[in-house]
C-alpha cells in the first residue's frame, strides 16, 4: 500500500509516506516554510496542513496525490469532546475540531487529484504509539507508553504491540496532563509554551528538587495505570518570570523539583504497564518522550531490559505513525526505522550549482571529513551540511554545528553563535565502539534521547559537553549506518586524541535547522561559523567575505 501520512492540527506539522510497510520518506512542514515548528498550536491555525513536506514526499517516490491507497491524518474528530467538558480552558475548541473533520476537503485542495474518501482519521495517541512500537527494531512483542499535552480527549496510552497490532490497555483522560503541566510551567517560566519545554528540563539541572513535596499533591501515578496532573498552583510556588526575564535560584529549583516529579509518575506507569505485560522492550512517544532526563532514569530504574524512543516523538511523528497504522491494518508489514535521515538531500552536482549561483568561493578537497577534522583540531566552529536531513528535533550528523569538546569556552561560544541562553548544553558525538569508556547509560544511543554520566577522568578531556550535572545527552555513531561522521571522528582522533566531536543544530535560535544550500549559507553568512562543509565541498569564512579573494590569515587560522 501507499500511504501518506500527515500530522497538521496541533504544532510540528509533518508529511510521511510509507510505501509497503517501508518508510520512504519524512519532513517537518517548518523545515520547507522556516517557520519555527510549522505553527503555534492554537485552534485559528489547525486548518494548515503541511502542503510543502506532503508534496515533497510525494516526490521523492515519484507518484501523484490520486496514486496513494490511503492517506492518514493523525487526529479522529469522532473521538474529541468539547473542551468545557474535559475541563480544558480552550473557549475555541470547537473551531479547531471542525476543521478536523473538514480534513479531507482541505487536503483535497492542498493535493489536487487526492481522493478525499482515500483519507483515514487516526486516533492522535494510536498514531504515536504506531510512530515508535511499529517503527522499533525488534519490538514484536513490546509495551508501548505514550504522553504528551493532549489527543482527542486524552493525553496517554498504554498499550502493547503483538505481531503487527496494537492492543489499548489504558489511557489517562483529560484534564489531567504530564504534558500540559509542563508547558504550563514552561510559560511560568517565561519560556515559549509548547516550544521551550526542554530550555526547563536543562534549567533544572542548575536547581534542586526542594518543593517536591507540595507538587506531589498535584502530580502523581493513581495505580491504575493512569494518573492526577492538573491544578498545580505555580505562583504560590514561586514567581513568575516575564519573557527574556533573568531566571533565580528560585526557578532553577521549581524546574528541578517538577522535573523529578515528572520523573517519579513515569516510573509508576512504567511500573505498572510492566505488570500488565511483562515484555522485555519498552517503545515510547509523544512530546513527553523528547524528555531524555526521564527517558534515561526509565531505562536506568524501570523494569525493562531495553527503552527505545522514536526520533520524532513529537507530534511531527503521529504523520509516521498514522501511515505505518493503517499500513499494518491493511496488511502491509512494518520495517523498522533504519535511521532518522528521512529529509531532503542533494546530489554533489546539485551542491555545486547551488555555490556557483550563489557566487561563493569553495574547494573540494580530497576528503572533506579530513578536513574538517583539521579545521576542528585548531578550534573552528564548522557547520556540516550532508545527506538527507533529519526527521525530529534532533541534529545527528547531516545539518549539525561541530566543535573541538576539549575547549570548554566552546560551550559558551557555540550558544553565542546560536544566540540562546548560557545554561544550555550541547551534546557529544562519540563513535559506537568507544561510547562505553567515556559514557555510562543507554548504549547504543544514535538518537541523542538519553542523558550519560560522563566518565570522571573524561570530565575534564571533553568539558565543552559536560553539563553542569556532570552529564551529557550524547549521540553514538555507528561506522555501518554514518560511514562519513564515523570517518570525521576518527580523524579528529587521530589528531587530538579525542573520540569525540561537539554537536548541536545547524541554526540560530528561533529558527527551524537548516535543511536546504540556501538556508546552509544563509546561515553560515549572519553567523560567526568558520568552516561550512556542504556535501564534498567547503567554504572558508575568509574567502566568503573576501568575495572570492581567500584571506590567507583566516584560511591559515582554521
Amino acid at each position: 500500500m501507499r500511504i501518506l501520512g500527515i500530522n497538521a492540527l496541533f504544532h510540528d506539522p509533518a508529511a510521511a509516506l510509507v510505501i509497503d510497510g517501508r518508510t520512504v520518506a519524512a519532513a517537518e512542514e517548518e523545515r520547507f516554510s522556516r517557520r519555527k515548528h510549522g505553527k503555534r498550536p492554537v485552534p485559528f491555525s489547525a486548518w494548515e496542513l503541511p502542503e510543502k513536506s506532503a508534496a515533497w514526499c510525494l516526490a521523492q517516490a515519484g507518484l501523484r496525490p490520486e496514486d496513494l491507497d490511503a492517506v492518514a491524518y493523525s487526529f479522529d474528530p469522532s473521538l474529541a469532546r468539547p473542551a468545557e467538558a474535559m475541563g480544558l480552558d480552550d473557549p475555541w475548541d470547537r473551531l479547531r475540531i471542525t476543521y478536523a473533520r473538514q480534513a479531507p476537503g482541505f487536503l483535497r485542495t492542498a493535493l489536487p487529484g487526492l481522493d478525499p474518501d482515500a483519507v483515514r482519521f487516526v486516533p492522535h495517541h494510536l498514531a504515536h504509539a504506531a510512530s515508535t512500537a511499529l517503527a522499533a527494531p525488534g519490538a514484536d512483542p513490546s509495551s508501548v507508553l505514550v504522553l504528551d499535552g493532549r489527543g482527542e480527549a486524552t493525553s496517554h496510552l498504554a498499550a502493547r504491540r503483538t505481531g503487527d497490532r496494537l492492543e489499548p490497555l489504558h489511557g489517562q483522560r483529560l484534564p489531567h496532563s504530564l504534558g500540559l503541566v509542563y508547558e504550563e510551567l514552561t510559560e511560568h517560566l517565561g519560556f515559549l509554551r509548547s516550544s521551550d519545554e526542554y530550555k526547563v528540563m536543562a534549567l533544572a539541572s542548575y536547581g534542586t528538587p526542594r518543593m517536591l513535596g507540595a507538587l506531589r499533591r498535584y502530580v502523581y501515578a493513581t495505580g491504575d495505570g493512569g494518573f492526577h496532573a492538573t491544578g498545580v498552583p505555580w505562583a504560590e510556588l514561586c514567581p513568575a518570570l516575564r519573557p527574556g526575564q533573568a531566571w533565580s535560584r528560585p526557578h532553577a529549583d521549581l524546574a528541578a523539583s517538577a522535573q523529578a516529579c515528572l520523573e517519579e509518575t513515569l516510573l509508576d506507569l512504567v511500573r505498572w504497564l510492566h505488570g500488565r505485560t511483562h515484555d522485555r522492550t519498552l517503545t515510547l512517544a509523544g512530546g513527553v518522550a523528547l524528555n531524555c532526563v526521564a527517558n534515561s532514569r526509565i531505562a536506568r530504574e524501570g523494569p525493562f531490559d531495553r527503552v527505545w524512543v522514536q526520533p520524532a516523538a513529537g507530534d511531527a511523528g503521529t504523520a509516521l505513525g498514522g501511515a505505518l497504522y493503517l499500513g499494518a491494518l491493511g496488511g502491509d508489514r512494518p520495517a523498522p526505522m533504519a535511521g532518522a535521515d528521512l529529509g531532503r538531500r542533494w546530489s554533489d552536482a546539485e551542491l555545486e550549482a547551488w555555490l556557483k549561483t550563489a557566487a561563493v568561493p569553495f574547494e573540494r578537497p580530497a576528503d572533506v571529513a579530513e578536513t574538517v577534522a583539521e579545521a576542528l583540531a585548531r578550534d573552528a566552529i564548522v557547520a556540516w551540511f550532508q545527506g538527507r536531513s533529519e526527521y525530529g528535533p534532533r541534529a545527528l550528523g547531516h545539518r549539525s554545528l561541530l566543535a573541538h569538546p576539549g575547549r570548554s569556552g566552546n560551550l559558551e561560544r557555540l550558544n553565542d553563535v546560536k544566540g540562546r541562553e548560557q545554561f544550555r548544553p550541547v551534546a557529544p558525538m562519540v563513535l559506537a565502539g568507544r561510547a562505553a569508556e567515556i559514557f555510562d547509560g543507554p548504549l547504543p544511543s544514535p538518537y541523542m534521547l538519553f542523558v550519560h554520566q560522563v566518565a570522571p577522568d573524561w570530565r575534564d578531556r571533553i568539558p565543552a559537553v559536560v553539563h553542569v550535572d556532570g552529564t551529557a545527552r550524547i549521540q553514538t555513531v555507528d561506522p555501518a549506518a554514518e560511514p562519513l561522521v564515523a570517518r570525521l571522528l576518527s580523524a579528529f582522533e587521530r589528531r587530538t586524541g579525542l573520540p569525540v566531536v561537539v554537536n548541536t543544530s545547524l541554526n540560530t535560535s528561533g529558527r527551524p535547522m537548516v535543511d536546504d544550500p540556501r538556508d546552509a549559507l544563509e546561515c553560515f553568512g549572519s553567523a560567526p561559523v568558520d568552516l561550512l562543509a556542504i556535501g564534498p565541498f567547503v567554504i572558508r569564512r575568509g574567502a566568503f567575505f573576501a568575495g572570492g579573494r581567500p584571506d590567507t590569515a583566516a584560511h591559515e587560522a582554521i
